[in-house]
C-alpha cells in the first residue's frame, strides 16, 4: 500500500490537463448510473470543460510516482466557483475533488483538502467551502470527519438535486495541525 508520504501535492502544470480530465472522469463515473444519461452526460462534459477554464485559483494534484492520481480545484468566491456571486461566499471554495479509484481509501483525498486549506490560511482567509450532494455520501463522510460543516445559507439548487454548502473554520481545523 502506497503511503502518504510517497505522494507529491502540487500545482497542475498546463500539459497535465487531459491526464487530469481522466482521473477525474474516472473518480466521478461512479455516479453515471445514479443520473438520468443526459443528466450523466452534462455533468461529465461539465467536468471535462472544468480542467480547461480560466476561473480557478489554483488546480491541484497529487501524484505518484509521475502519475496524476488525484485532484481538486481551488476558487476564491461563489462567482468564480459557480458564476454565483448571489451565494455570498468570498472565501475559498474547493470543487471537483477527485481521486483514481484504483488509490482510494490511502489518505489522498485529505492531502488535497490539507493543501487547499493550507493555501487558504496562506492567502489570509479564515474558511474553506465546498458544495456537494446527497449522492456523494462518502464525500459528505469525509468532509464531516475533517471538521467541515453545513452552511444552509448558501445552499443552491441543480435542477431537482439540492447542493449542500459546508464550510471549514481554518482557525479551529485539526486538519491543518500536521501542515502549517
Amino acid at each position: 500500500m502506497t503511503a502518504p508520504q510517497d505522494i507529491r501535492i502540487r500545482d497542475a502544470e498546463e500539459f497535465e490537463q487531459e491526464a487530469i480530465t481522466q482521473v477525474m472522469i474516472e473518480a466521478y463515473q461512479q455516479y453515471a448510473h445514479d443520473l438520468p444519461q443526459p443528466r450523466w452526460e452534462e455533468y461529465r462534459d461539465s467536468i471535462r470543460n472544468s480542467v480547461y477554464g480560466n476561473a480557478t485559483y489554483a488546480r491541484i494534484v497529487a501524484e505518484l510516482d509521475g502519475v496524476i492520481i488525484g485532484s481538486v480545484q481551488m476558487f476564491l468566491s461563489s462567482e468564480a466557483a459557480y458564476g454565483k456571486p448571489e451565494l455570498g461566499i468570498h472565501s475559498p471554495i474547493i470543487r471537483l475533488l477527485a481521486v483514481s479509484p484504483d488509490y482510494r481509501g490511502r489518505g489522498i483525498a485529505t492531502l488535497l483538502i490539507q493543501e487547499a486549506a493550507r493555501r487558504s490560511v496562506m492567502l489570509g482567509y479564515s474558511t474553506l467551502h465546498l458544495h456537494t450532494s446527497d449522492m456523494m455520501a462518502s464525500a459528505v463522510q469525509l468532509y464531516e470527519r475533517l471538521g467541515f460543516e453545513r452552511a444552509y445559507e448558501a445552499d443552491t439548487r441543480n435542477g431537482d438535486t439540492l447542493v449542500k454548502s459546508y464550510w471549514l473554520d481554518l482557525h479551529k481545523a485539526s486538519l491543518l495541525e500536521r501542515v502549517v
